[in-house]
């Protein structure tokens, strides 16, 4: 076992394995029940979470639940494009848009992360209390919170592939997605280039898209769950408080992920502070010269 976990494929074995076990147990403990619609999926959302939180408990690293994010939104969303009534072409442009995000995030993930001793340093800070409240702090603040806001910022998605028909919106939010990964995909790029170069050390990313916004690729993925709830718009059957949903994964990245970011990032480099003065936290507004 030891083997495996000091290896990034020894690791990455496991971790599919235990993405598996949690998404099957989720199946076959929904599959019988009485429910239907998101109900049924947010059950299943949260029971693949508690197996995922399990595994996290075994190795003592709550990392294994980063993947989740991203990866356990396929089988929803292919779940809910099956029982479509959509035409094919809208199934495509709303699925394809979906996949492009989930696929570019776990590529992304798969090359940064390195293997099972490896733990997130946000969820080490989280665990660094007392016995009871590490448990509350990784049971729910990394483990089921994220799953319930994920759960909730999908919806929008529901609501697009159970209508009859989408408008024209379906482009727009379309277009939207595509965009938003491919600034996902530029900034982490420019970001690991920029780290490969030891004399870099100790220096704060300002280029290319990092210097006209402090976290780009977070910009890129509030972009997303907008694009999300524009394909819910395209339905004509979305209601203002979806607008709930997108607001809240904005909220997410302006008030906890960022702050965090940031605040490390003080600890870690002297030229960070003015950075952080000059360049804007999220969106891509005036640079201060």
């Amino acid at each position: 076992m030891q083997k495996l976990i000091k290896s990034k494929k020894g690791s990455l074995i496991l971790v599919f394995f235990y993405y598996v076990i949690s998404f099957s147990l989720a199946y076959l403990f929904t599959k019988n029940l009485n429910f239907d619609g998101w109900l049924l999926i947010t059950i299943w959302h949260v029971i693949a979470t508690l197996v995922i939180f399990l595994f996290s408990n075994i190795h003592k690293n709550s990392s294994i639940y980063d993947p989740f994010w991203h990866v356990a939104p396929i089988p929803i969303v292919f779940y809910i494009a099956s029982t479509s009534n959509l035409s094919r072409l809208e199934i495509m442009l709303v699925v394809g848009a979906f996949l492009f995000w989930s696929l570019r995030l776990t590529y992304n993930w798969y090359l940064n992360w390195s293997n099972l001793d490896h733990e997130d340093f946000r969820y080490i800070d989280l665990k660094n209390n007392n016995k009871f409240l590490a448990f509350i702090n990784d049971l729910f603040g990394i483990h089921l919170i994220p799953t319930l806001i994920v759960n909730a910022s999908l919806y929008p998605i529901y609501v697009a592939l159970t209508s009859n028909s989408l408008n024209n919106l379906l482009y727009v939010g379309f277009l939207l997605i595509v965009f938003a990964v491919c600034i996902q995909y530029i900034s982490d790029s420019q970001m690991r280039e920029f780290r490969k170069d030891v004399n870099n050390l100790g220096k704060t990313m300002k280029y290319g898209l990092w210097k006209y916004s402090r976290h780009p690729n977070y910009l890129g993925e509030v972009c997303f769950w907008f694009g999300i709830y524009i394909f819910a718009l395209a339905s004509e059957s979305a209601l203002i408080w979806l607008l709930a949903s997108p607001l809240t994964m904005l909220a997410l990245f302006v008030f906890i992920s960022c702050p965090m970011m940031d605040n490390r990032s003080l600890e870690k480099r002297s030229d960070y502070k003015e950075y952080m003065d000059k360049t804007p936290q999220l969106f891509m507004w005036y640079v201060k010269d």
